[in-house]
């Protein structure tokens, strides 16, 4: 059964460590009403599940946030992870698309950022994804190897309803404990499918995979969804507009309706609320 987790192990022997991501309920509640076709739940969830490993990686309070911004069919993709694997994201297209659209198709120029951010610190960090390979995976082994100086290897498949991922990064003193342990393990990994990755728990899939290795797994954490509505800065928002605009748009529309696109939900001010809005904003001044 699927599971919403992610999960860390380790060739112990080796010295090849490793991560394995699986998400179900977590990933149908991101792209719930949102009528992707396959092609972009493919490339979404693929990259979600990229964004999920690089959150696992943070060492204090903050997100990772991997955006593209470009030309071609997807022109907005932006997905965001925090320290404690809360996920929201979207994809937004500008064309009609075709289900045969390789990635680059999909993207045209495209590049791929990623942010982290220290919310105890303030700080960001920022660094573009080579655009090397034409696969999430080619794109981010080579991310990998050149951020964090490991070689590395990414198994990645995704659907409208799950997706699932396997990360493994070979070690400074990998070659010391066993000189053929690095090929030997990618070659066994080759031989994931996709339904494995999608449907079966980690500790069945690596057993799969590695029965005759020795492998230390390490307790999973849960993702969730988590998009709350933030009624107060869509408040503070429209006040910033001002009453004069507000109301011109109340007066041509019959309402005052604020789409909040990456969570998907409309929030919907009549006359009453505008009233109450500005009313309390009087009060507060």
């Amino acid at each position: 059964m699927a599971q919403d987790l992610i999960q860390r192990f380790l060739f112990k022997e080796h010295r090849v460590r490793g991560q394995f991501i699986q998400l179900n309920t977590a990933w149908q509640k991101m792209t719930a009403q949102r009528h992707y076709p396959a092609v972009i739940s493919k490339l979404l969830g693929e990259l979600t599940a990229v964004s999920v490993i690089l959150a696992s990686g943070l060492k204090h309070q903050g997100k990772i946030t991997l955006q593209i911004q470009g030309s071609g069919p997807v022109n907005l993709l932006v997905v965001e992870v925090t320290h404690d694997f809360k996920l929201r994201g979207l994809a937004k297209t500008s064309q009609a698309i075709e289900e045969q659209e390789s990635m680059d198709e999909l993207l045209g120029d495209g590049q791929i950022l990623v942010t982290l951010e220290n919310t105890q610190t303030q700080h960001h960090f920022q660094s573009y994804v080579p655009r090397e390979g034409a696969t999430v995976a080619e794109c981010f082994e080579t991310f990998f190897q050149q951020s964090e100086q490991l070689p590395s290897k990414i198994w990645l498949s995704a659907n409208e309803t799950q997706l699932g991922g396997l990360l493994l990064q070979k070690m400074p003193d990998t070659d010391e404990q066993d000189a053929d342990a690095w090929e030997r393990i990618s070659h066994l990994a080759n031989t994931v499918k996709d339904e494995e990755l999608l449907n079966l728990p980690c500790e069945e899939v690596l057993h799969r995979l590695f029965h005759e290795e020795t492998l230390e797994l390490f307790g999973g954490k849960a993702v969730q969804y988590e998009c709350p509505q933030d009624k107060e800065r869509v408040d503070a928002m429209l006040r910033g507009l001002g009453e004069a605009e507000v109301r011109s748009i109340l007066a041509d529309e019959g309402e005052v309706v604020i789409h909040n696109e990456i969570c998907n939900y409309h929030l919907r001010y009549d006359e009453d609320a505008i009233n109450s809005l500005f009313a309390s904003s009087d009060t507060v001044q």
